[in-house]
């Protein structure tokens, strides 16, 4: 886990920083170090200053630096976390950043973003060239559904096969949350239930229910399940659960759908439980606590299964694209449930433990794509955040000095960039640090 994490994230620095070391070059702007990790004790450049591997090259000094956290670009005449307004007091030189038209430093900011949106992009391409896509076909779902609380109150019942969306048979399940379908006047699905056909009809303020509860998902398959991957350290670790292990009892009920389990385990939250899984043919029983969000930490993986639709290069190019900002739009969509309460900002944010096991124990190079992926688009949103000491920072600052026609103070910019620091750094300390130990804590 931890080299696919260390691997994939060097990738993603090493190409968000080449962004703007490119764009710097090509507007003749120095730069004087490249640097993939931190060759100081970050976020003070004159403390431990030292490399792994180091070679100047013209006037940038390339490097590996010994601090893990990320990677810099130094350009010459710029004020970020490695130089300040003091040492900058002189006359701006042609070849200084601070000396650039606001619109080519603007450019200069954006590189990294950019960067990451165009690997995001490729990588989701080249993935779906490559492996195709996915889907559940309509068929597979031969053990009905299981509605949400939404579901049921439309009138959807656990176990309904549904068999057809507005009197026409359909073959992939996704076609059941068809937008046109979910907004369309005088909608209808029919499902079977118990040997009789019943038509369930979309009411007309659907859309808007649906986003009172946050998700498209109002009924889901019953899938039977296994268990793929398992987290280090979690209580699926700890109480022995093993990858291929079948889960079929949870305390005292039997559990062979994934849909069921997930709601038995929110039931036992933060409780002891007994698990009996099905393992090599044999049965065995498990002591697991479920941990206070209903989960035991392990990846499952439906028995149900897939087809994959084939694409040529040419068709893989939007697939992958829509697939790449998919990703930012379900960031925007998490920040906007923090900002509005409906979700937690502790239980929303991870670190490297969490990314690490996200890319899970077993190196599979089409996960750690898609992961790297996924992160690559993740870490282009997050650096366009408005917070000084990120770029985004940078780039409203640039945005107003291009609008009100002057530039902020030196000083100004040195004391916004302490403060995003500031930010940033009580961030990772509660990311990293703060929020593991509240978990351990059981807080």
């Amino acid at each position: 886990m931890a080299g696919q994490m260390l691997l994939g994230l060097s990738i993603l620095v090493g190409i968000h920083e080449f962004g703007h070391f490119a764009a710097a070059k090509y507007f003749k702007i120095r730069v004087d170090k490249f640097y993939i990790f931190f060759d100081f004790l970050f976020p003070m450049p004159g403390v431990l200053n030292f490399a792994l591997l180091k070679k100047k090259i013209g006037e940038t000094e390339y490097g590996l630096g010994w601090f893990p956290l990320g990677g810099y670009v130094a350009i010459h005449g710029m004020i970020d976390e490695t130089q300040d307004a003091d040492s900058l007091a002189a006359e701006p030189q042609p070849n200084e950043f601070r000396a650039k038209p606001a619109w080519q430093r603007l450019i200069v900011m954006l590189g990294g973003v950019i960067m990451n949106v165009i690997t995001g992009i490729v990588i989701f391409t080249m993935l779906t060239y490559t492996q195709g896509e996915s889907y559940l076909p309509a068929s597979e779902v031969r053990y009905g559904i299981l509605p949400n609380k939404l579901g049921e109150e439309i009138g959807f019942r656990t176990g309904d096969k549904i068999v057809k969306i507005n009197g026409r048979p359909f073959t992939e399940f996704n076609d059941v949350y068809d937008p046109e379908v979910m907004m369309g006047s005088n909608s209808y699905y029919t499902v079977e239930r118990q040997g009789q056909l019943v038509d369930v009809p979309v009411p007309a303020n659907f859309i808007d229910r649906l986003s009172e509860q946050g998700q498209q998902r109002f009924v889901l398959p019953r899938n039977p399940f296994a268990v793929k991957s398992v987290n280090a350290g979690s209580p699926a670790e700890k109480g022995g659960l093993l990858p291929d292990d079948r889960i079929v009892q949870l305390n005292a009920k039997k559990v062979e759908f994934f849909p069921e389990f997930q709601n038995e385990l929110l039931a036992n939250a933060g409780k002891p439980v007994k698990l009996v899984v099905e393992r090599g043919g044999e049965l065995k029983t498990l002591a697991i606590t479920v941990d206070d969000d209903g989960k035991l930490g392990f990846f499952p993986k439906s028995l149900l299964r897939e087809s994959v639709r084939h694409y040529s290069f040419a068709q893989s190019i939007p697939v992958g694209t829509s697939k790449a900002f998919g990703v930012i739009t379900n960031q925007i969509t998490a920040f906007g449930k923090i900002f509005k309460g409906e979700a937690s900002f502790r239980k929303s944010v991870g670190g490297p433990l969490e990314i690490a096991q996200q890319y899970g124990p077993t190196w599979d190079w089409v996960w750690f794509w898609t992961m790297t992926g996924l992160l690559s688009m993740v870490l282009a949103f997050m650096n366009l955040l408005p917070i000084p000491a990120l770029d985004g920072g940078h780039v409203v600052f640039l945005l107003y000095e291009m609008i009100a026609g002057r530039k902020p103070s030196d000083k100004f910019l040195e004391n916004a960039q302490k403060v995003g620091m500031m930010l940033l750094l009580s961030l990772m300390a509660f990311v990293i640090i703060i929020n593991p130990l509240l978990k351990k804590l059981g807080i």
